[in-house]
């Protein structure tokens, strides 16, 4: 039944696409717009509430979501400028909202486990803030979902945030807002892995001996979108030759890495996660694991009608892909598969010059098949969370925090409320690229610098949603 559901979308929004006028058109949300709901602002509302979204004129899904609309809207804020976000909870069942990538104290950061006070069901709670660093952040619930594909990520709860700074980012012609997302999850015991399409690196961690114990259910999608809308089912980005126009990508998917590809043209890419890179280099493909984003321009100089989208044939015929229209072409949206090129953090970083933090701390993970049931679980360093006493903290310490991961999957880890140095990944050592949620390949070993100045309970993850609720966590604390 749900392939054949999906044969149904993918026919209509496919005869949307190869036609010269696209069906269903809609404002996309994507566009930045120009008018007075687009400035920064002190005050913001967001109200959780069930919604629903029209991926295609064939597909509309019933989730949950802020403000009436998924994504939700986008919060733009001024860095240092203190801000209040009042969240109204028109559901039964408690809620979070977090504010992923900024440096703000632990009972506003939107985690449960940091201690953050809940927004009751049917109920409202405020959270003030001074909004820090600048650049492109997000939020999103936080919220478990365990064997509930209808709870915390898996559902419509997320949207971008805006902190301005004070350096001008620069001239471009367009700047479009390009958040990637999977609907509709399913649990299942065979599912394409996207995670080993770059897997060209060292495997340090790789067992001697393989783990043959049968693997748990994990969590899938067959229906994609960009924002709102799948491909072919909403409006164009319509561009001219020689424009430079500015993406922001977030892949605000709970479950999959994923990749991005426009053809015949790439993609330069100026910050990660936010924060701009040393050295900003232009790439044909794109990687963002769930929770990831990527700030990048392209110089709009093959005349055409293209599809931009992910390089995998069925997930990008699945929806997650639009169409760039150059002015006064009219034909059938082309897709052609990019060059064969791996991800690399490094491409974007300095020799390493400064001496390696002499504090360190080293995390393992492994994963237990059906540890949890028919579910595979998590462990960090042979321990289920909480670590009570595992990652204690000194504050004003600049630490060398070293990734083991000793599992057939990538992972997308996220520290709260800190920012991460990549200094080693893939083998090579690097320094200046400053993320806050860093995907470890296949067993593979990467290490990251940070700094201990943000006293509270912080909380460290991987960001796929399953992987989390399964024991994929830790909480740092501060001595």
């Amino acid at each position: 039944m749900q392939l054949m559901q999906r044969r149904d979308f993918l026919k209509i929004a496919g005869a949307a696409a190869a036609g010269g006028t696209l069906v269903g058109q809609q404002t996309q949300s994507f566009l930045a717009p120009t008018g007075p709901q687009d400035i920064a602002r002190t005050d913001f509302t967001l109200e959780i509430a069930p919604v629903t979204v029209e991926l295609a004129p064939n597909r509309i899904l019933s989730t949950i979501g802020y403000n009436g609309t998924s994504p939700g809207p986008r919060l733009r804020m001024k860095e240092g400028v203190p801000v209040t976000v009042n969240v109204v909870n028109k559901t039964d069942v408690p809620e979070y909202v977090h504010f992923h990538g900024l440096l703000i104290p632990s009972d506003v950061d939107g985690s449960e486990e940091e201690g953050t006070p809940v927004v009751p069901p049917q109920g409202s709670r405020s959270y003030r803030f001074t909004p820090t660093p600048s650049g492109t952040r997000w939020y999103h619930t936080h919220t478990m979902s365990m064997d509930d594909l209808h709870r915390g990520s898996y559902t419509g709860m997320f949207g971008f945030l805006i902190v301005e700074g004070a350096n001008n980012p620069g001239n471009y012609d367009q700047e479009h807002y390009l958040a990637l997302r999977d609907w509709e999850p399913y649990f299942t015991n065979t599912l394409m892995d996207n995670d080993d399409l770059d897997a060209s690196g060292p495997q340090p961690e790789k067992p001697a001996v393989k783990d043959t114990r049968p693997a748990g259910m994990e969590v899938a999608s067959d229906i994609f979108s960009i924002n709102d809308k799948a491909l072919g089912a909403g409006e164009p980005i319509r561009v001219k030759s020689g424009e430079r126009v500015l993406f922001h990508l977030l892949n605000a998917s709970a479950i999959e890495i994923r990749h991005f590809a426009l053809p015949g043209h790439k993609f330069n890419v100026i910050a990660l996660d936010g924060n701009p890179v040393p050295v900003p280099a232009a790439v044909d493909v794109l990687m963002l694991g769930p929770g990831e984003r990527v700030d990048a321009w392209v110089e709009m100089n093959q005349p055409g009608v293209w599809i931009m989208g992910a390089p995998e044939d069925p997930v990008r015929e699945g929806g997650l892909g639009i169409v760039v229209e150059y002015a006064s072409q009219r034909r059938t949206p082309q897709w052609t598969a990019p060059p064969k090129s791996n991800w690399d953090y490094t491409l974007f970083g300095k020799p390493p010059s400064q001496p390696a933090p002499t504090e360190k701390l080293d995390m393992l993970f492994e994963k237990i098949p059906r540890g949890a049931g028919k579910f595979n679980s998590f462990t960090v360093n042979g321990k289920s969370y909480p670590h009570e006493q595992e990652f204690v903290l000194k504050q004003g310490t600049r630490y060398r925090l070293t990734f083991h991961n000793r599992t057939d999957d990538s992972h997308p880890l996220h520290l709260h409320r800190h920012q991460l140095e990549i200094a080693e990944i893939y083998g090579k050592a690097t320094s200046g690229v400053i993320k806050d949620t860093v995907v470890v390949p296949t067993y593979g070993r990467a290490s990251v610098d940070f700094t201990a100045d943000q006293p509270g309970p912080t909380l460290f993850h991987c960001h796929i949603q399953q992987h989390m609720d399964f024991g994929f966590k830790a909480l740092l604390r501060y001595a």
